[in-house]
């Protein structure tokens, strides 16, 4: 890092050097994307939270961006992401000057950190220009929403759940080890290429339990809510300046998975499986969600992205267009970027090696 900084400290200089030689527009630190199209690929189908995070994004950083280029999402399912991450992983930045970028999600973080012998990606090659927090929201049916006691979920030990997962390795494992704690029979369907597609079969019927990310429930899942065919079981939390689970800012009526485990016998807030709970939460949602650059990518490059994220960011209705599409959640750039991709791809090694034993015992996944 002190070289990569001296090697650009030290180009700088030369630029400088030679600056009344070149036109004003060579010395320009920005990239310039006029007349180009962007690239955001997103490793998941376009029925999922990822797709409306984008979705959003998408024309307000094509504003920002010098040159305002078009901004096209592109899906590229598999693998529950980890195709299009093997992708981005041979993607080299002088291939396509800054007109390709990758948004990953919990989902690809989970593989990396457990080791997933199909990930052939490295987040220490990719280079962050945005880290969206976000939140998540467990919901049932009316029928089995109304068999919970305020927040006991004592009641619901009994039924057969299903549930449409897209890995045991994926970020679905925060939900289905949460549920598990709880004493719930839940079954899953893995296979399914995004978390939208969980929300379909929920609709049809063919799913009784489900959970989304925040921008996929608000979008996807509130209807469902109003219409009177979905009702929230809990949120995953928030975590306050202690590292506290605390109620999700978006929504802050609805109890937590902490105090649903609390008001449940037999769930624990304490010991070895809950410290693996928290730590995935942890890794899998307050930087859930990244924006990044390939291999090789220049600082100019990466500072005119950040500068464009900056600049959405500072928009006078960012809070208000932002909030019933994302929730909210803190959007970082720059060294909040750097700490919140930190967090999100390190675990303690006890936690890790605690999934890596449930997930065997549970699913026969073995990452060994």
């Amino acid at each position: 890092m002190v070289l990569k900084k001296l090697a650009r400290q030290l180009a700088l200089g030369v630029t400088c050097v030679a600056g009344a030689l070149l036109p004003a527009q060579a010395l320009a630190a920005d990239l310039d994307l006029s007349g180009k199209t962007v690239e955001w690929v997103i490793p998941f189908s376009e029925t999922g939270g990822s797709a409306k995070w984008a979705n959003f994004y998408a024309p307000l950083l094509s504003e920002a961006l010098p040159g305002q280029p078009t901004v096209v999402v592109k899906f590229m399912p598999g693998a529950g992401s980890t195709k299009g991450a093997n992708w981005f992983q041979q993607q080299k930045y002088d291939s396509s000057e800054g007109t390709v970028i990758f948004g990953s999600s919990g989902s690809t973080q989970f593989p990396y950190l457990l080791g997933d012998p199909r990930v052939r990606y490295d987040y220490k090659d990719w280079n962050v220009v945005l880290a969206s927090g976000t939140g998540g929201v467990a919901y049932l049916p009316p029928d089995l929403a109304a068999k919970m006691s305020g927040n006991d979920a004592s009641a619901l030990k009994e039924t057969d759940f299903i549930y449409g997962s897209q890995g045991a390795t994926r970020l679905d494992l925060v939900p289905l080890l949460a549920w598990e704690m709880l004493g719930l029979n839940v079954e899953p369907v893995f296979g399914i290429k995004g978390r939208g597609d969980g929300r379909l079969m929920f609709e049809r019927g063919e799913a009784n339990i489900d959970y989304q990310t925040s921008s996929s429930y608000l979008k996807g899942v509130t209807p469902l809510v109003e219409a009177g065919t979905a009702v929230p079981m809990m949120s995953w939390g928030s975590l306050d300046a202690d590292g506290n689970i605390v109620r999700d800012p978006t929504f802050p009526d609805m109890p937590t998975f902490k105090e649903v485990c609390e008001a449940t016998e037999g769930c624990q807030t304490s010991g070895e499986q809950w410290d693996a709970w928290k730590a995935f939460f942890i890794a899998g949602f307050p930087a859930q969600k990244m924006v990044f650059l390939p291999n090789g990518a220049t600082q100019d490059a990466i500072d005119t992205y950040s500068k464009a994220f900056d600049a959405v960011k500072a928009r006078p209705d960012f809070a208000e267009i932002s909030a019933g599409r994302l929730g909210k959640y803190p959007q970082m750039t720059g060294a909040e970027a750097d700490a919140a991709l930190k967090s999100a791809t390190e675990v303690p090694e006890s936690a890790k090696q605690f999934v890596v034993g449930w997930l065997q015992e549970r699913y026969g996944v073995s990452l060994k």
